[in-house]
């Protein structure tokens, strides 16, 4: 057989491919060739031909056919032929394939061989593809050779260490005594590779953090030499000493002096002067200041070094639209420094709002990320007006964001409620497609609260509604408003402003057009549809008109559109003497506040709890699945199951539940569970104490709160009140943060307690946790303790982070005496 082309020809006459399929012919032609030679046991060219297939696995083209000669090549005595079988094991094979398990003991006797070469090719492989089993077994040779004095293996054996440790935590004591003198090396090749080790272990073991804080000044000292050493071409990077070794120390030593005083206070003055002297002109320096940023604001810092810090990065943020890598980090910095120091990076909102009309995307979103988290009640006009200009110019991929945390800041700081309504109306006539779902409810809430307010909002809603259909939020809002406060909108009542001068019948025009345009969407129209109903009881003289708009719906192609028309038709013929009183305008409706449990609603005069009712609560069907994970959650039989208030299931549409008003209208239908239904009735300690003081206590009578759970950047914290009307109750607010810089979606936070106490879990505020800690989700637990033992729950926490789908379980025993006693 004639000796195969090499490796060069190889490549050479890939490229003179004019086409993909003049390529894959070549390809298929010569792993034909390589195939055969293997099948003939050919040893002298198997070294080429495998160095051909990786060139090929490079391309895209499989060669999973040359796993078994990576292995024949490393265990070969030639250096040549184990250095080809090595890369091509770490190429071609993984964990996931038992081939690899063939090498573990060809690995072993490299890791014992006499050369250094050989030894280091089988340390890269086994830090770059061992499996657990493997690590398992050579981790006693990778722990003998982190103590050679050779540098050139000290360095390789650290990174399979690392390897090791993440495959097999438990192995972690035995590289501990090897760790004793790896910083008094004087390679900066150990010495980062060290450094790498030493931060695995930290980060993976609290009893490894607690023994490593006494390296401190070891590591400040490495740090220091480097700052002030001179030139050496050997590590000189753009005029910096090694700047990769003084990125990782700094990681080390954020590690090593969070929430640590006495290593903080060792590491200030090495910080400060990295912070100051570094060169921030070019990309290495960048990098270096912003992880000292971080490291200065993670651990317990001295209050002026922040400052100083804050400052330098206000400067680079100032930095010319060329150096737009500078202005992001200074950003990203800025953003993390926020949540430790906000009056410092206050002082910046200038560069901070001026960053929104830059040119790059990343630029302007850590720009409006970080202008949302400066936010106060002190500037929420300022900031609300540079951040509607920005939603007003910006790009549609923005404006989802900026909408939802305009929307937040409003709800949050606003300093009126006519300036609130005014900002959110501002939003929704600019960006009404791509605010989230529920800002149609919140403004409808805020409107019908806002009393003296609902003639100026009508006639605001009505103008815009005039100009512009095509937003469907706005349209949905400026429907329900107009037939709610229809007859104050042709009154002419309002204080607020010029009154307009409009006719009953130019207002029904307006709705009856948004029901025919092809620009309104089903939920829209039944706005709309709903609206025109309700003016038949504000405008007398236009009854017979709603009648026929009515009635014709009555047989639309919409089933929603239909039902709804068919159900007013039914109000109209049957129960006209009821329809006033059905139709009459929305009571006034309270958001439940973040810092109590329950929501008080003033009806008529009457304040009453509108959470608890004195009617029976139906039963609810409930997957079984869902069930049997809350019974599951305390590991016994001894657990009271959870009750979740949630809001009722749709039965048939929305049209049913006003005919369902009228009396007892048994309607078909509804959501099949996707289990067998599980009765679950009201709690007996609900019904107790219905009068008319409040609840609960406003503030908690002397309960500390506490933190539940902290672990992965999700932290649940616990604020405790007492019921005034039975001491028996316990209301625990569940608060839900999140330190990461990407949102945890899905979320769902579930309980269980034994079943000597009672337990009830209220909606959620949302299912989405802001990242950065700029929000969070709120829940409300009643727990009826009647014999007042220690409470223990256990929770149960599943969401969705970064693409993956997260599930933990934690028990919680530590609840203040106060709280259950």
């Amino acid at each position: 057989m004639p000796a195969p082309i090499r490796l060069r020809e190889l490549i050479r006459t890939i490229r003179t491919a004019r086409t993909q399929a003049e390529e894959r012919e070549m390809i298929q032609k010569e792993c034909a060739a390589i195939r055969s030679s293997f099948r003939e046991e050919d040893n002298t060219y198997r070294c080429r031909n495998v160095a051909k297939l990786l060139y090929m696995h490079m391309l895209g083209y499989p060669a999973h056919f040359g796993q078994l000669e990576c292995l024949k090549l490393i265990a070969s005595q030639k250096f040549t032929d184990k250095r080809i079988g090595y890369l091509g094991a770490m190429l071609l094979l993984d964990e996931r394939q038992d081939v690899h398990l063939l090498m573990t003991n060809c690995i072993k006797n490299d890791l014992n061989h006499s050369t250094q070469f050989v030894q280091g090719l089988a340390l890269c492989t086994l830090g770059c593809m061992g499996s657990s089993e493997m690590c398992r077994d050579l981790a006693g040779e990778v722990e003998k050779l982190l103590k050679t004095s050779n540098s050139y293996l000290r360095k390789k054996a650290a990174l399979s260490a690392v390897h090791v440790i993440r495959k097999v935590p438990e192995l972690m004591e035995m590289f501990l005594p090897a760790t004793k003198n790896l910083l008094n090396e004087k390679n900066h090749g150990v010495l980062h590779t060290s450094v790498v080790l030493l931060t695995e272990m930290c980060e993976r073991s609290p009893d490894m953090l607690a023994h490593f804080r006494k390296l401190v000044p070891q590591l400040v000292r490495i740090l220091k030499n480097l700052i002030m050493s001179g030139y050496s071409p050997e590590h000189d990077v753009s005029g910096i000493s090694d700047p990769f070794l003084q990125v990782r120390i700094l990681r080390l030593l954020r590690i090593l002096g969070r929430n640590d005083d006495d290593s903080s206070e060792a590491m200030n003055d090495i910080l400060a002067q990295v912070a100051t002297n570094t060169e921030t002109s070019k990309n290495v320096g960048n990098a270096i200041l912003y992880e000292t940023v971080l490291t200065i604001m993670d651990i317990k810092s001295e209050s002026g070094l922040r400052v100083s810090v804050i400052f330098n990065l206000d400067a680079c943020a100032h930095i010319t639209m060329s150096k737009i890598v500078f202005r992001y980090v200074a950003l990203t910095s800025l953003l993390k420094t926020v949540q430790t120091d906000h009056n410092a990076v206050q002082r910046h909102r200038s560069t901070i709002v001026d960053c929104l009309k830059d040119l790059d995307v990343s630029i302007k979103r850590r720009a409006m990320e970080l202008s949302f988290a400066l936010v106060n009640g002190n500037n929420i006009r300022g900031m609300m007006k540079e951040l509607l200009y920005f939603l007003d110019s910006c790009d549609p991929e923005f404006k989802a964001d900026c909408a939802s945390g305009v929307f937040h800041a409003a709800e949050k700081y606003a300093p009126s409620k006519r300036w609130h309504i005014d900002t959110i109306m501002r939003v929704l006539t600019t960006a009404g497609s791509y605010v989230r779902d529920d800002a149609v409810p919140n403004l409808i809430q805020l409107i019908t609260n806002s009393v003296e307010m609902h003639g100026y909002t009508v006639q605001r809603l009505y103008k815009a509604l005039i100009d512009d259909i095509s937003q469907q939020p706005l349209t949905q809002v400026s429907s329900w408003c107009i037939g709610e406060y229809g007859d104050l909108l042709v009154s002419g009542k309002c204080e607020e402003e010029e009154p307009i001068q409009v006719t009953e019948d130019e207002v029904l025009d307006v709705l009856e057009g948004i029901l025919v345009s092809n620009l309104s969407s089903t939920v829209t129209r039944g706005y709309s549809l709903t609206a025109i109903m309700k003016l038949s009881t504000r405008f007398t003289s236009a009854v017979n008109r709603i009648k026929k708009v009515v009635l014709v719906y009555g047989s639309s192609i919409d089933v929603e559109l239909q039902q709804r028309a068919v159900e007013y038709n039914a109000l109209f013929k049957k129960y006209d003497h009821m329809r006033p009183a059905l139709l009459e305008r929305m009571p006034i409706m309270e958001k439940t506040s973040t810092n109590g449990p329950t929501e008080i609603v003033q009806t008529n005069g009457e304040t009453e709890p509108s959470i608890l009712e004195t009617k029976h609560v139906p039963n609810v069907p409930q997957p079984a699945n869902q069930a049997n994970d809350l019974l599951d959650l305390l590991g016994g039989n001894d657990v009271m199951p959870v009750i979740q208030t949630a809001p009722p299931t749709k039965l048939v549409s929305a049209g049913g539940e006003l005919l369902d008003l009228l009396g007892d209208l048994s309607l078909s239908g509804g959501v099949p569970a996707s289990g067998p239904p599980v009765s679950i009735s009201q709690p007996p300690f609900l019904l107790d104490g219905l009068a008319s003081q409040p609840l609960f206590n406003d503030v908690a009578a002397g309960i500390p709160p506490m933190i539940a759970y902290n672990k992965n950047g999700l932290k649940i914290d616990f604020t405790f009140e007492r019921s005034n009307t039975n001491p028996n109750i316990a209301v625990i607010t569940m608060h839900a943060s999140n330190s990461t810089e990407a949102e945890m979606t899905e979320f769902v936070f579930q309980a269980a307690v034994p079943k000597t106490f009672q337990l009830q879990l209220l909606s959620p505020s949302s299912n989405i946790v802001p990242a950065l800690n700029a929000g969070t989700v709120t829940q409300i637990i009643k727990v009826l303790n009647p014999q007042k033992q220690q409470l223990r729950m256990r929770v149960k926490l599943t969401y969705s982070h970064k693409g993956s789908s997260l599930q933990d379980l934690a028990e919680v025993n530590n609840f203040p005496p106060q709280s259950w006693q």
